[in-house]
């Protein structure tokens, strides 16, 4: 495991990181041998060892993500992708394509819980059932050369 790239690491490898620098604490090695070894900051280092020492190896692992719960329990979730997987016109539609405000007011029919359209997008990434693309918009030079005649130097 690289533990010197940070932000590169998930919740799980950041635990880990944790747990083995507890462990060489524990063992006898100084909290800036500690932060070198692991690539992070001697005020990381004591930190970690501030933590251990007061409430113990526990204190070091993963606890879960701070953030707003979802307002949809795992079953409408499972229920939000079957509404999916069945299109628009099944809930209602006059068209075959999902867009974030029609499947915003389609989770709001189903399960009464109003969604933002910008955030039906994240919900509809994270179960998968879209990918994040945006298409690169093009500078206008190079849409209006698209229409251009082709100058020729020879031509008066």
């Amino acid at each position: 495991m690289d533990t010197t790239a940070e932000s590169l690491l998930t919740r799980d490898e950041m635990e880990s990181r944790r747990l083995l620098a507890a462990q060489d604490l524990q063992r006898g090695l100084s909290q800036s041998q500690v932060a070198r070894k692991f690539g992070v900051s001697r005020t990381t280092a004591s930190r970690w060892f501030r933590s251990l020492n007061g409430k113990g190896m526990e204190s070091l692992r993963k606890r879960r993500a701070p953030g707003r719960p979802s307002r949809l329990t795992s079953d409408q979730l499972s229920g939000v992708a079957e509404v999916y997987r069945t299109g628009p016109r099944a809930a209602g539609f006059d068209s075959d394509r999902w867009t974030t405000a029609r499947f915003a007011e389609a989770i709001f029919v189903r399960f009464g819980v109003r969604y933002d359209p910008d955030h039906v997008g994240r919900i509809m990434h994270r179960l998968g059932l879209r990918e994040r693309t945006r298409q690169r918009r093009q500078t206008p030079e190079v849409v209006y050369a698209q229409f251009l005649p082709e100058i020729t130097s020879g031509a008066a």
